[in-house]
């Protein structure tokens, strides 16, 4: 599959902390527990596709500062080819993620997007690379927004994650969610039972597939072609380390499956395979599996 990923690039640094909340001490000593890493939701997505042999061209928006020059030089170490990766801002965002080890996943993440979100990606300079695409990831950033009618006028489909949404009307989110083939999203800000939010949300846009990732509790979704919503409990490997870049995992590796002719339900299978190896690592683009990899567990594995 040719993927044609689009999104942000960071430079993230996880700190590992003894839990929420987190209380006052004036120096703390977490022995290997602070790391720091590129990541980014456009760069986790394109990392992941790549890993599981997906041929992908990735678009983004890098600082001219030392973070930048750490980020190209990421993505040059990986193969992923920096033709689309343009270096028209002065600073590369950063994030600094606090969790606790363990199956429970608790987070905080603390984003610095600079002046990103001021920024555009002029559509006549990807439009061929989206032509040549077999599905465009477009993450739910504001350079984004002028490739959506690109790649819909160009027939491809769409998949999308808005992350965190409390409003199916939400102001920020509604142009990827119209635009969506594949939906995903978070439950960590619904306003309702999931069941009840996914149903508004199949209602209001066209998209095929509407994820919803539950955390520890697995994942909710619904599927347009047969009308019917499908729940899937966790998968419990063991080993949790760090939580962050599941959702990017998870979403990933379904788009890989189901537009390779996995059903849904098999897809969203082995993408919640897919989360569980990659949450043993810490980073958000650290500890990614192959195919084989997850055909293994998959081939043993008892789903409920």
């Amino acid at each position: 599959m040719k993927f044609f990923v689009s999104g942000l690039v960071n430079v993230e640094t996880n700190l590992r902390i003894r839990s929420f909340p987190v209380t006052y001490y004036p120096i703390d000593y977490p022995f290997f527990g602070i790391e720091t890493s590129i990541s980014g939701v456009g760069y986790n997505l394109a990392m992941a596709a790549k890993t599981l042999s997906d041929e992908v061209t990735f678009c983004s928006i890098i600082g001219k500062d030392v973070e930048g020059r750490r980020a190209a030089q990421a993505l040059d170490d990986s193969g992923i080819s920096r033709r689309y990766v343009f270096e028209n801002i002065d600073a590369t965002p950063v994030s600094i993620i606090l969790y606790e080890q363990g199956a429970n996943g608790r987070r905080q993440i603390y984003c610095d997007l600079k002046d990103i979100q001021d920024k555009t990606i002029d559509p006549a300079e990807v439009a061929d690379a989206i032509a040549d695409s077999d599905v465009c990831m477009l993450c739910n950033t504001n350079f984004n927004r002028g490739l959506l009618a690109v790649a819909k006028a160009a027939g491809k489909p769409i998949a999308t994650d808005v992350h965190v949404l409390s409003d199916i009307h939400d102001p920020f989110n509604s142009d990827f969610m119209k635009y969506a083939d594949i939906l995903f999203l978070s439950d960590e800000d619904l306003p309702t039972l999931p069941e009840e939010f996914l149903s508004k949300l199949k209602t209001e846009y066209g998209a095929r597939i509407i994820a919803i990732g539950l955390g520890s509790d697995g994942v909710i979704f619904y599927e347009r072609a047969t009308d019917s919503i499908m729940r899937l409990p966790a998968v419990g490997i063991g080993g949790v380390v760090n939580t962050v870049g599941a959702g990017d995992a998870l979403f990933t590796a379904f788009n890989h499956y189901y537009f390779r002719g996995y059903d849904a339900l098999d897809a969203m299978k082995r993408a919640e395979i897919f989360a569980a190896l990659k949450i043993r690592f810490d980073g958000g683009a650290v500890g990614l599996a192959t195919e084989e990899q997850v055909e293994k567990v998959y081939a043993t594995y008892e789903f409920k």
